[in-house]
């Protein structure tokens, strides 16, 4: 486990569910996610099996990019150039890792659906619990990223 100070913000459930409620969190953390050249369309690659991505490929962000979701097997070896954000499905955490680590450095975010206490290294972990979903922002992966995310990122756990 790594020794990463971690904040946990959290949005409650509305109507749609996780599903819903995992999507307006996806769409918060893109909207405030820089990349080095711009991400437009932001490309966000769903690998493994997502239970709660239903909402994902409806994102749109405030500023007009559009968002397109690309489904990757887990074992894929295709990727880093053709994704801007990482979203990780169930599977178990040594390749959890090694997603991550694909993405070290690289202009990629990456957030985890399936682990709560955030041991893959992944920037953002989300946690489920009954009626709220919560992330955890994992600070230590996000400046070893080549992605700037705005401190507003906070603003989440109010609601915006």
């Amino acid at each position: 486990m790594s020794d990463d100070v971690v904040l946990v913000v959290s949005t409650q459930q509305g109507d749609g569910g996780a599903d819903a409620s995992t999507a307006r969190i996806v769409r918060a953390i893109l909207e405030y996610s820089r990349w080095p050249k711009g991400a437009d369309p932001v490309r966000l690659c769903v690998i493994g099996t997502a239970q709660n991505a239903d909402g994902l490929d409806t994102i749109t962000l405030p500023d007009g990019r559009r968002v397109v979701m690309r489904a990757l097997a887990s074992e894929a070896v295709d990727m880093p150039g053709r994704c801007d954000a990482f979203y990780l499905g169930a599977m178990d955490l040594g390749a959890m890792r090694q997603w991550t680590a694909r993405a070290r450095g690289a202009a990629i975010v990456t957030i985890a659906e399936r682990d709560p206490q955030c041991r893959s290294e992944a920037m953002f972990c989300l946690v489920y619990r009954p009626g709220t979903v919560t992330f955890r922002l994992n600070i230590d992966a996000v400046a070893r990223s080549g992605v700037r995310v705005d401190p507003r990122v906070l603003r989440m756990a109010k609601g915006g």
